[in-house]
């Protein structure tokens, strides 16, 4: 493993009011800009770009999506001007192959599921980044094997940076009252922290195969936000410390557990 090698994060998003707010998860994302080692490029994979095929932005000036409705003035007054990277996106044609990469150079740019944790990161939004979409067709072994793809990248001073909630069931959400975390959120939660460092083949993982929990379908009615989390584990090395930034549950059904590999 190289010296310099960068970490790969998971990054349990949760609300775009985080955007705006101080609290214990914008804190342990703030803390992680500070400690790791300051990368030379940024892969972020949101769970808020869940296309028919793989796309990644390969503009020089990507836009800042609010892709959300109902929030206060400020958080869309909110941008996030980080530098596209052309050239990195082209690297990723060639590297992800036979897996064809669409360049998008115009329609998508950094949604609210890579820069409202970005923000808190690298506030000063002048690394360069891209940001890989997540192929809605395609099972979940596939996208465990596409982190281990973008490993290698890790070794070149590129950090991953996938977002998303591992459990995330906004119908069942305690929006007022009692938050308390339902019994299968937490048998979930807890069973994903306790499958982070599985190693056998990719189709026998249980987190490939986390339909099979009886929480499961319930921690996640779709799979956008959860398939974020194959491609950091895909990029661990089997050997790298598995470290969780920071963890809790939500209005019920939201986990906000952040992964750290390496």
């Amino acid at each position: 493993m190289s010296r310099t090698r960068m970490p790969a994060l998971f990054l349990g998003h949760g609300s775009p009011m985080n955007v705006l707010e101080d609290n214990r998860y914008t804190r342990a994302w703030q803390r992680l800009g500070v400690e790791l080692p300051r990368p030379k490029a940024i892969i972020v994979v949101s769970a808020h770009w869940f296309t028919r095929g793989t796309g990644v932005t390969a503009m020089e000036t990507p836009k800042t999506i609010h892709d959300f409705g109902g929030f206060p003035q400020a958080l869309y007054d909110t941008h996030y001007p980080a530098p596209g990277s052309p050239e990195l996106a082209e690297r990723l044609v060639s590297l992800l192959a036979p897996v064809p990469v669409v360049l998008d150079k115009e329609a998508w740019g950094f949604d609210h599921g890579s820069w409202g944790v970005l923000i808190k990161m690298y506030p000063n939004a002048d690394i360069p980044m891209v940001q890989l979409s997540i192929d809605s067709t395609k099972p979940a072994a596939w996208h465990m094997e596409m982190g281990r793809k973008l490993a290698m990248l890790r070794d070149e001073g590129i950090m991953l940076v996938a977002s998303g909630n591992v459990v995330h069931n906004l119908r069942t959400a305690r929006w007022h009252g009692d938050s308390s975390p339902y019994p299968w959120a937490t048998s979930f939660n807890d069973y994903v922290k306790a499958n982070l460092d599985w190693k056998g083949p990719v189709e026998q993982h249980p987190l490939v195969n986390y339909m099979a929990h009886e929480g499961g379908s319930l921690s996640n009615p779709t799979p956008d936000h959860f398939l974020p989390l194959l491609y950091v584990l895909g990029a661990w090395d089997g050997e790298e410390p598995i470290t969780i930034p920071v963890d809790g549950l939500e209005m019920g059904s939201l986990s906000m557990l952040s992964v750290q590999i390496g």
